[in-house]
């Protein structure tokens, strides 16, 4: 990564600035459901506080829309994260103005503090020149270890990085970049994408992109029967995204032009309704009767893949293979995982893209046996598209 990181800078007796990702789930009682993102930001706070520098840490979380809501309040997270460091973490009120100023002024060396709710300001995601001088006026070494929001030109991700003398990457962003800019740059081959989920319309980008970098592309999830269609097959009342029939037709095309493998699956999981107690049965791909809906790759496919994705050197996996929150929808999903699990083992690297795929390696219990979760959905997909991310790109150079 030729992007300067928190390595490369003196922060003993400086105020840092660290763009963290603490957007979490918080259930009905304002307690932190899922502490993932936290845990995963604690390298690089505590190598700031180890070091004597002042940490001030800033976030979003949820959709306030540009307003102080306090179901939207980050200070859960400071609680959650003053147990995760064992250490108090003081916890302001606002982002910006006079009282935050005092409170960033006044931090002793080690020490950390917590600002509210970027998402509380409307010129946060407006990218508010004004804003984003005054977040930076809070400190003068600028860390970015926000991957989630990487893909967002927002003040705290790209305006701020104006108005600092140095903007370095975080312990997580370096990491990230690591993975993902490997599987897009340098990849060890073979090279095998698997891509699921609901719809081809959001993975588009992404498939065309890797049809230009992977030699094998394993495709499951809603989407295939959108392929199924393109094909001439019967799919029942399986998802169909019927004006993207023809882009199917041509993405088949194009891999074939290129000399890809773009496999399908064989077989498939049918179900009479979409719900856990619905009469299922396994069918070939080109014998789904109507009125039956597609909601999981079938076994045979299952085999078909963990044999492509053994004999990879590079797996990159994002989306579901099927209904994955019902458990008798997931033996696909979870076939997936456990044979990036064995790739893992053998030497392969793996990665697995943010959102429905890191929650699905969660709930398989496997996510410390590939190499590298992301932690961000929309920022790994628009990077997998070949897209430069605007808060990667504001980051100092390394000279």
């Amino acid at each position: 990564m030729q992007k300067m990181s928190i390595d490369d800078v003196q922060i003993k007796g400086k105020n840092v600035l660290v763009r963290v990702d603490f957007n979490v789930p918080l259930d009905n009682q304002q307690s932190v459901t899922d502490d993932t993102r936290i845990v995963e930001s604690l390298p690089t706070i505590k190598k700031i506080i180890a070091e004597g520098g002042r940490a001030i840490l800033m976030s979003h979380l949820g959709r306030p829309k540009g307003k102080p809501k306090m179901e939207f309040s980050l200070r859960p997270v400071a609680d959650r994260l003053s147990a995760l460091l064992g250490k108090p973490v003081h916890f302001a009120p606002d982002c910006i103005g006079s009282e935050v100023q005092a409170m960033a002024a006044g931090l002793q060396d080690g020490e950390c503090l917590l600002l509210e709710n970027l998402r509380f300001h409307a010129e946060e995601e407006a990218n508010d020149p004004a804003f984003a001088q005054a977040l930076a006026s809070l400190g003068s070494v600028y860390v970015n270890d926000a991957f989630g929001s990487a893909h967002r030109a927002h003040a705290s991700t790209e305006g701020i990085t104006k108005h600092l003398p140095v903007s370095v990457a975080g312990y997580l962003m370096q990491k990230e970049m690591n993975y993902l800019g490997t599987a897009v740059g340098k990849p060890a081959r073979p090279y095998v994408a698997i891509l699921g989920g609901a719809k081809i319309s959001g993975k588009i980008d992404v498939i065309q992109n890797l049809l230009t970098i992977v030699d094998t592309l394993l495709v499951g999830g809603g989407m295939m029967f959108t392929f199924y269609k393109a094909q001439g097959l019967e799919i029942g009342s399986s998802l169909l995204e019927a004006d993207k029939v023809d882009l199917a037709k041509e993405i088949l095309a194009e891999a074939e032009k290129k000399r890809k493998r773009f496999i399908l699956p064989t077989d498939c999981v049918i179900a009479a309704s979409l719900d856990a107690t619905a009469e299922t049965q396994t069918v070939a791909a080109n014998a789904i009767p109507a009125k039956w809906s597609g909601v999981d790759i079938g076994p045979k496919t299952i085999a078909d893949f963990k044999k492509e994705i053994l004999g990879a050197k590079t797996i990159v996996w994002n989306g579901p293979m099927g209904i994955f929150e019902i458990d008798k929808f997931a033996q696909g999903t979870f076939g997936v995982a456990r044979a990036l699990a064995d790739a893992t083992q053998r030497g392969a690297v793996t990665i697995v893209g943010g959102g429905d795929s890191a929650a699905a390696i969660v709930k398989a219990g496997l996510q410390s046996e590939v190499s590298h979760v992301s932690t961000g959905g929309g920022a790994s997909l628009e990077l997998l598209e070949g897209k430069v991310l605007p808060g990667i790109a504001a980051l100092t150079d390394k000279k």
